[in-house]
């Protein structure tokens, strides 16, 4: 049996004064299909879902639905009646029985009802309640959702939330909603690490319907099971995930290629012809010009170019690059850096993970001296110039021109002794074709203003990089070049990335953020990192093998282990053994659907325990393996 069509686009055509967004786009989504949309930035992946929700009309075409198809959309820049509590918006519906549960919720979220004997009559009638409206199955996914997504107090109000939490409320809703058809666009921004590889789960065991744009390559694989490409205008269908994208697309482009200097040599002939100025008098040569305004149209679409390679021509770095010294920062009773020290040497390249809110960008500030610590030190090198991209970014002048915003900086950047690049060459290196070099910065969508504010911070020449969240919004095209580029960076690096596909191309060790100060120096990359986390942490032999000798975190004490911390390491690696296990069965266990609300309830409760015993057990084997 085919499956049944959710939806239908035929013909849509969208554009915005003279910028034309996508022409003639027909698209069908189907009952069971995941589907992940790629595109420039800039070319109307968000306009497209916006008219696929029925926010927004084509100028041409039309869209078709089911009859009752129920649609959820996840914006990228959600937004809610800031008057309403989190449990309001989340359980939004006026029906009886998400009012139970709304009610049922906000009750348990509240740690002053327990104890109270009022407040268990309480309880107990609002079970009731529950059992008569048959809603404890929509409860146990609404608490699931809320607790992997760490939506706290359900009583705060919207107005009082961050832009990361919002993210997060609106993501809970639409996964609560359990509609026909899902559109995500780009879930995984604001979300940690743990978060997404939870949600990546969620996604590919549920059986839904989904469209999402997301720049996630790793997430992206592993949930849709086809890609759509949206190209000069022209859609591309790719039935497999994106490691099978990259093989066809290679395949299209080299048959592209091959025509496309079929139909340039053509031309050149053509035009040939054409400056001999032929009468138009016969049906021929009247043909012929068309034919021939016809072929210059389609050769002047631009193949993607290859961005080839270029190296930056760094300032000078001397010896002394960068030292902390037991630095220490809290934040009321919040402590983020207990004693961190660490000495940087050239070509560091390292990568800093870790939940939300346990101090990452805090550290950045900290080492590029916008934030002062509470104790400790930070030398800098005379010769360290720091290029520092902020999560946050910065306020662009919307009435300036995109080439003024570049030559503002430098008409032309150095790449090595004897080699320049113009503005307008850097531009069109990170995907700002000629056409677009006048355009002001207002007309620009989200992931081109974030992406020629990294070109304002790039230009600069810095010889020691830090980049907090530098992927968020940005298409895949532009990541593959923008990694290609940091590759070939001679000087230091340090990023802050939920990316773990970006992370693994880029970073030799990652500083691991566990919350209450501690920070722990892990030699690998983060798919290596999370391997080892399963496994229970590398063992003495390969944490030996991975280290870089370059590389060293200041140390204070005996190096040798005890008889008794070698009794505690031995012990440590059953430990994080049979907690790692424990883990992997309560998230099986919270996404079945046969526990009840209290087994949820507890089960949740003993995930976060779990995992905070597993970093805190993982940092002290880390550690004492360092000294083994």
């Amino acid at each position: 049996m085919d499956p049944v069509n959710y939806m239908q686009a035929k013909g849509v055509s969208k554009a915005y004064g003279e910028k034309l967004l996508f022409r003639e786009l027909s698209l069908s989504i189907a009952q069971g299909q995941k589907l992940a949309l790629i595109a420039r930035n800039g070319t109307g992946k968000t306009t497209l879902l916006n008219i696929f929700a029925g926010l927004d009309e084509p100028d041409e075409g039309y869209c078709t639905y089911r009859n009752g198809l129920r649609i959820s959309y996840l914006p990228q820049e959600p937004s809610f009646d800031p008057g309403l509590s989190i449990s309001e918006t989340l359980l939004w519906s006026d029906n009886e029985q998400t009012k139970a549960i709304r009610d049922y919720e906000e009750f348990i979220s509240d740690a002053s009802n327990t104890g109270d004997p009022l407040k268990e009559k309480e309880l107990q009638t609002l079970i009731e309640r529950m059992d008569a409206m048959r809603a404890w199955d929509y409860e146990q996914r609404v608490q699931q959702i809320i607790s992997m997504l760490k939506i706290g107090n359900l009583k705060k109000t919207v107005a009082n939330l961050s832009g990361g939490e919002m993210k997060r409320l609106a993501l809970a809703r639409v996964l609560i909603e359990e509609p026909d058809l899902l559109l995500l666009d780009e879930p995984t921004n604001h979300l940690d690490i743990a978060m997404i590889e939870w949600l990546e789960g969620f996604l590919s065991r549920q059986k839904l319907t989904l469209l999402m744009v997301t720049h996630d390559r790793y997430f992206l694989d592993t949930v849709c099971n086809e890609i759509v490409e949206i190209e000069n205008g022209l859609v591309y269908n790719y039935k497999g995930n994106y490691a099978y994208y990259l093989e066809k697309k290679q395949e299209r482009k080299m048959a592209d290629q091959a025509q496309n200097e079929k139909a340039i040599n053509l031309l050149r002939r053509e035009t040939e012809w054409m400056r001999r100025s032929p009468p138009a008098r016969t049906s021929k040569s009247k043909a012929r010009i068309q034919a021939f305004h016809h072929l210059k149209e389609q050769t002047s679409i631009e193949l993607e170019p290859s961005a080839g390679k270029i190296r930056m021509n760094m300032a000078r770095m001397g010896k002394k690059i960068l030292e902390l010294q037991n630095v220490c920062k809290s934040f009321d009773s919040k402590k983020v850096l207990d004693n961190f020290s660490y000495i940087f040497k050239r070509g560091e390249r390292v990568g800093v993970v870790g939940p939300n809110g346990t101090g990452k960008s805090t550290l950045l500030d900290i080492i590029t001296q916008t934030l002062a610590p509470d104790n400790g030190k930070i030398i800098t090198g005379e010769t360290i110039s720091f290029g520092y991209f902020r999560q946050e970014g910065i306020r662009l002048d919307g009435q300036k021109k995109v080439i003024e915003v570049i030559t503002g900086i430098a008409d032309r950047i150095r790449l090595d002794k004897d080699h320049w690049m113009s503005a307008s060459q850097f531009l069109r290196y990170f995907q700002f074709p000629n056409h677009m070099h006048h355009d002001r910065v207002e007309k620009l969508s989200g992931g081109e203003k974030r992406r020629l504010y990294l070109l304002t911070i790039l230009m600069r020449n810095p010889n020691f990089l830090i980049l907090d969240e530098p992927t968020n919004d940005l298409d895949i095209e532009t990541l593959n070049i923008l990694e290609d580029f940091l590759l070939q960076f001679p000087g230091c690096l340090i990023i802050v990335s939920h990316d773990r596909y970006f992370l693994d191309r880029l970073a030799d060790h990652l500083f691991v953020f566990s919350g209450a100060g501690t920070v722990t120096d892990f030699p690998g990359n983060y798919t290596y990192y999370r391997e080892k986390q399963k496994q229970g942490g590398p063992s003495k032999k390969e944490t030996v093998k991975k280290q870089r000798p370059a590389k060293q975190v200041l140390r204070t004490g005996r190096e040798k282990l005890s008889y008794k911390e070698q009794q505690e390491f031995k012990a440590l690696e059953e430990e994080i053994g049979r907690l790692e296990k424990e883990k992997a069965m309560l998230l099986d266990k919270m996404n079945a659907s046969d526990m009840n609300p209290e087994e949820i309830t507890r089960a949740s409760e003993r995930y976060q325990e779990v995992e905070f015993q597993l970093e805190s057990r993982s940092d002290r084997w880390l550690e004492l393996s360092e000294r083994a």
